[in-house]
């Protein structure tokens, strides 16, 4: 874990990932996260996600954008100084990472021979693929808060079938409320992943509706100051962020192809950002959902057929503009790989009633479903991408393990 940081710190600063473009006044600087971040910075409040001073916002959620509002303000803004200090704290969630990862694995396969080599494996891969390290030492963005944070869910949900009293309901709760704060689509594994608790306890013969109330009560009292604000902002209910009218265009209008139409958003097209301003945000993210829901209606066989494509590129990765005349293009196999890897491993997990395994399997059937109707992205993946490596080299450790052959008895 200690070399994964330091290798990751290391890349940040001879790669020049510190560097970042000052193309459009810094927008790729955290793009809407790093314009709301200046807002804070400057004193402006939680606002204006694509600058010009268009107001409060709730057009992405609160935890990493106040991050990088406290970091702008210390540091400067869209200095290299900030850069560093946020693309280090990325590296040192991302090495933090290991230990949730060793835990999970080690609580899922223990049972048998190899379940501490499948841990072990699995945290050092984590902390030492060039790819992981992508996430952290080139985006400014959420992309090792929620995959931390998820996985420390994951362990806690692990725990909580043989967890007596009320502890681990508490960290549940807080867990998953500091989680919506950081990214409210992994919501969407909450349902099943309580059901899950509740069943596993209900075997272990162990109570679960007192914990589930409180449980309940700890999760709406970490989101509550932000609904309270959205709230007193717009006069209307908000849940964390409002942007899904435009993440539905996005993904669903004219020349929909299953990827993100980009030339729709506000920070590429003058004439979105002039109707974003125009309208207000609310206003307009509804406007956007009802010009999305149109043409579903209008083409549903088309918008399945495209959804159908999204869920082909959320595992096998999405395709990249080429000039190359070759018939292949290999660019996203390893992408393709490790998910091939990881759902075959999930199957054998619960082909073997393995501890956990259906834990596993509602991540992998809830979380990615939002995607499968908006757009795909691999960094939406990388949220479960801890999970799904453990899975992946549980499979390859399934693999190579050999018979254990009884030694010749010397005779002698």
């Amino acid at each position: 874990m200690l070399l994964s940081f330091v290798l990751q710190l290391a890349a940040i600063g001879i790669l020049h990932q510190y560097k970042t473009r000052a193309d459009d006044d810094h927008f790729a600087f955290g793009w809407e996260m790093g314009r709301i971040g200046r807002s804070i910075a400057q004193g402006e409040g939680f606002s204006s996600p694509y600058g010009s001073h268009s107001g409060p916002t709730a057009w992405e959620p609160p935890l990493y954008p106040f991050v990088m509002g406290g970091v702008f303000k210390v540091f400067g803004i869209y200095s290299y100084a900030s850069a560093w200090v946020l693309l280090t704290f990325n590296s040192l969630l991302a090495a933090l990472t290991c230990i949730p990862v060793y835990l999970i694995a080690d609580r899922s396969f223990s049972d048998r021979d190899g379940g501490e080599r499948i841990a072990r494996w699995s945290a050092g891969i984590w902390a030492l693929l060039p790819y992981v390290w992508y996430w952290s030492i080139h985006w400014l963005w959420d992309t090792t808060l929620t995959p931390l944070i998820l996985c420390l869910i994951f362990l806690v949900a692990l725990e909580m079938e043989q967890w007596a009293g009320m502890r681990g309901w508490i960290i549940f709760g807080a867990l998953w409320g500091i989680g919506a704060l950081a990214s409210p689509s992994i919501l969407s594994f909450l349902p099943f992943c309580g059901l899950w608790i509740w069943w596993r306890r209900h075997k272990n013969g162990l109570p679960s509706l007192a914990g589930v109330a409180l449980s309940s009560a700890i999760f709406f009292l970490v989101i509550a100051p932000w609904l309270i604000r959205n709230y007193e902002v717009f006069g209307h209910f908000v849940f964390i962020r409002d942007d899904f009218g435009l993440q539905l265009r996005l993904g669903n209008w004219k020349g929909a192809d299953g990827m993100l139409m980009a030339y729709l958003q506000p920070n590429l097209n003058q004439l979105e950002f002039e109707k974003f301003q125009r309208m207000g945000e609310l206003a307009y993210a509804a406007d956007c959902k009802r010009l999305a829901l149109e043409w579903i209606r209008q083409d549903p066989g088309r918008f399945a057929i495209v959804s159908l494509k999204r869920f082909f590129y959320f595992w096998n990765g999405v395709p990249r503009e080429t000039s190359s005349l070759g018939v292949v293009d290999f660019r996203t196999s390893l992408f393709l790989a490790t998910s091939v890897l990881a759902l075959w491993g999930l199957a054998r997990a619960l082909g073997q009633k393995r501890r956990g395994a259906w834990l596993f399997a509602g991540l992998v059937l809830t979380y990615p479903t939002t995607y499968y109707f908006v757009f795909p992205h691999a960094r939406y993946r990388h949220a479960i991408e801890p999970e799904l490596f453990i899975l992946a080299v549980f499979l390859i450790a399934e693999a190579v393990q050999r018979p254990q052959h009884p030694q010749p008895r010397n005779l002698l």
